[in-house]
C-alpha cells in the first residue's frame, strides 16, 4: 500500500507534467509552419489619378477599366466602348483614371462622333423618321429622343400609343395574367343576412 508521502508527491506531480505537456504541444504548434499565406500587392496609385472622371455629363468611376468605363456612359455599350478604346490606341485594362484630361477630351469627341466612323448598322438610331440620317445618341438624347417618340406615337393615335395611353402592354405581350390593373377580379360572394333561406333550403310551412 503505498504511504500518504508518495500519495502526495504524486497528486502534485501530475498538474506539473500536464503543463509541461501542453507547454510542450504549444511549442510544436508554433513550430509548424502552414501554407503561406500570400501577400495582396500594394497598389502605388499616381498623384494625378482621378477617381471619378467627366465623360459626356457622366460621372464614371475613375478605378474601372476602360471598357467598363465607357460603357457607364448612357448610350454607349460594351462593344462600342471596345470599338472606341482600340480607336484611341488605349489598352483594355487602363484605368480610367490613369488617363491625362487630353486623353479623355479626346475619348469624349470619339464618342460624339461615333456615328460618323462606324458602319451604320453600328449605331443605336438608324434611319431617324425626321432627318433620315442614321445617328448615335448618348447621354440626356437617349431620353430626350425616347419620350419625343412616344409622344409621337400618341399623337398620330396608332396602336403603340394607344397602348402607352392606357398604361398597358405595347409589345404584344399576354394580359390576362400579368400587368393586370385596376381592381382585381374575382367573384364576390354576397353575405347572407341574419334570418335569410339559402338556395338550398326550404321554408317551412
Amino acid at each position: 500500500m503505498p504511504n500518504e508521502k508518495e500519495r502526495e508527491t504524486k497528486s502534485k506531480g501530475a498538474p506539473r507534467d500536464r503543463e509541461g505537456k501542453d507547454a510542450k504541444e504549444g511549442k510544436e504548434a508554433k513550430g509548424k509552419k502552414g501554407p503561406p499565406q500570400e501577400k495582396k500587392p500594394v497598389v502605388k496609385r499616381d498623384e494625378n489619378f482621378r477617381y471619378i472622371v467627366r465623360l459626356v455629363n457622366t460621372d464614371v468611376d475613375g478605378n474601372k477599366s476602360i471598357v467598363i468605363g465607357l460603357s457607364g456612359v448612357k448610350g454607349v455599350g460594351i462593344r462600342t466602348a471596345e470599338v472606341i478604346a482600340r480607336a484611341a490606341g488605349i489598352p483594355r485594362k487602363t484605368k480610367i483614371g490613369d488617363l491625362p484630361e487630353p486623353k479623355t477630351e479626346e475619348l469624349e469627341k470619339m464618342i460624339t462622333d461615333y456615328s460618323e466612323k462606324v458602319p451604320h448598322w453600328m449605331v443605336n438610331r438608324q434611319s431617324d423618321w425626321s432627318t433620315g440620317a442614321d445617328m448615335h445618341l448618348v447621354g440626356v438624347d437617349v431620353e430626350l429622343n425616347r419620350r419625343d417618340d412616344i409622344n409621337l406615337m400618341k399623337m398620330i393615335r396608332c396602336y403603340k400609343g394607344i397602348r402607352h395611353e392606357q398604361g398597358q402592354k405595347v409589345r404584344g405581350q399576354r394580359t390576362r395574367s400579368n400587368g393586370r390593373t385596376g381592381m382585381t377580379m374575382g367573384v364576390i360572394r354576397k353575405k347572407l343576412e341574419p334570418g335569410a333561406v339559402g338556395d338550398g333550403e326550404k321554408k317551412k310551412e
